[in-house]
């Protein structure tokens, strides 16, 4: 049996683990205020010590919950947003991420009026810039940055394409370039933020091997 091409092991990935996760937490993903906030809170979430699982149904809580602009979170007492996370099982660190959650909206209404896409202008734009802005909120350090910038590149073109060291281990695995700009090229634009979520996914799955099984099929 023939080993299976980059770009077939690549559709296998699309096919079988391509979903951001924003669509998963269903933020409706768009250049407007309220969305870019849920994401910063998704990857503040998401960058903790803590099951992706279970920081992802902490961020669709926050969601449900309606806490979903900084001028809400802001107004939420810190009970409150304990409450919310610990209740879809976000337990280690609900007290630390009540806090920057609540401290994350602040500083985002006092500097940029709520909105990223003003640190995105500040930023001029350069990924580079945006990646170092993004992580003066506490909680989102490189980490949390690199989950921002590897879900918001489908529409902040600057960003693309963005793939992190999580990442490209995971290609690397499963017989792909670890080389961002190559791994780019296996997959349409628009496709990219679903492929690299699903690389993520597979990482932290321990699929690889899996995936070079289905890719041969």
């Amino acid at each position: 049996m023939a080993k299976p091409t980059q770009r077939e092991r690549a559709d296998t990935v699309l096919r079988k683990y391509g979903r951001t996760y924003a669509d998963e937490i269903k933020i409706r993903l768009k250049d407007t205020p309220a969305p870019l906030f849920q994401l910063l809170c998704a990857s503040l979430l998401l960058s903790a010590r803590i099951s992706a699982e279970n920081a992802m149904e902490a961020a669709q809580a926050l969601l449900d919950a309606k806490l979903t602009t900084p001028q809400k979170m802001a107004e939420a007492t810190w009970q409150n947003r304990v409450d919310v996370i610990t209740s879809h099982g976000y337990k280690r660190y609900d007290e630390s991420a009540s806090s920057m959650l609540g401290e994350m909206a602040e500083l985002l209404l006092e500097k940029y009026g709520g909105d990223l896409r003003e640190l995105r202008e500040e930023a001029d734009r350069d990924a580079d810039k945006e990646y170092k802005l993004l992580q003066q909120f506490k909680g989102i350090g490189q980490i949390g940055a690199d989950i921002f910038l590897r879900e918001v590149q489908g529409i902040w073109s600057e960003v693309y394409p963005h793939a992190d060291a999580r990442v490209t281990q995971s290609a690397k695995k499963i017989g792909l370039p670890d080389d961002v700009a190559a791994l780019s090229r296996l997959v349409d634009q628009n496709d990219f933020p679903r492929f690299i979520a699903g690389l993520v996914r597979i990482e932290l799955a321990n699929a690889h091997d899996e995936v070079q099984r289905q890719a041969a099929r």
